[in-house]
């Protein structure tokens, strides 16, 4: 079974929504191998060097007020602590898209290193507040990853993959993804949203016997 995880480093839900879909993965075990890659999709593709402010933007974007986004803090704060991911104090949000390049370049070596650098990305955004957008700080989170720094700012001041990105992101957009995290299996298949583990668990269990029985 092939799993195409079509996420955002900066969406939160994604973070959830992987964190639930590895355990449901876990659940099932080796009965039903699986290919897991992280396709690349923009949030905020228009945001400058320096990003901006997080409730500021979020309350714009969303039309929020302050207790709804206090709220929604909350939740995703709950829902991340039942798939083991610890939320932080986010004060900006940032520029994405190069850290996208460097999860296609950790793709090329390997989809366990592309979900190491996933995670740590992930933890660095949204537990760490840091600021993903800056080059220095993603090679030092790809190092952290396992990944050669050096290599991964050759890959930052290249602009190396800018194009297949890109190309990647148009792919998914012309597929119909408009939201993330979305979760495409076997090309045919979608999951949206950050679902429970137990949602992902059924719905596999079900396209893999599907898949059997076709």
């Amino acid at each position: 079974m092939k799993i195409d995880f079509v996420s955002d480093v900066a969406c939160p839900w994604c973070a959830i929504g992987l964190g639930a879909l590895e355990r449901a993965l876990e659940a099932i075990g080796p009965e039903i191998p699986v290919e897991l890659h992280f396709q690349p999709f923009e949030l905020n593709p228009t945001l400058a060097a320096g990003g901006a402010d997080a409730a500021a933007y979020l309350k714009a974007k969303y039309g929020m007020s302050d207790e709804q986004l206090a709220q929604n803090r909350a939740t995703l704060r709950e829902r991340g602590a039942a798939v083991g991911f610890e939320f932080g104090d986010r004060l900006r949000v940032w520029n994405t898209f190069d850290a996208h390049r460097l999860l296609h370049w950790a793709g090329l070596q390997g989809a366990e290193r592309q979900r190491a650098l996933k995670h740590a990305l992930l933890r660095a955004y949204h537990g760490e507040g840091r600021d993903i957008g800056d080059a220095a700080v993603l090679a030092e989170v790809a190092a952290g990853a396992g990944l050669d720094a050096a290599a991964a700012r050759e890959v930052l001041a290249s602009g190396q993959y800018a194009d297949e990105v890109r190309a990647a992101e148009q792919v998914w957009q012309r597929a119909g993804i408009h939201a993330v995290p979305s979760v495409v299996i076997d090309d045919r298949h979608l999951i949206q949203g950050g679902q429970p583990a137990a949602v992902f668990e059924q719905a596999l269990r079900q396209i893999a016997a599907g898949a059997v029985t076709a």
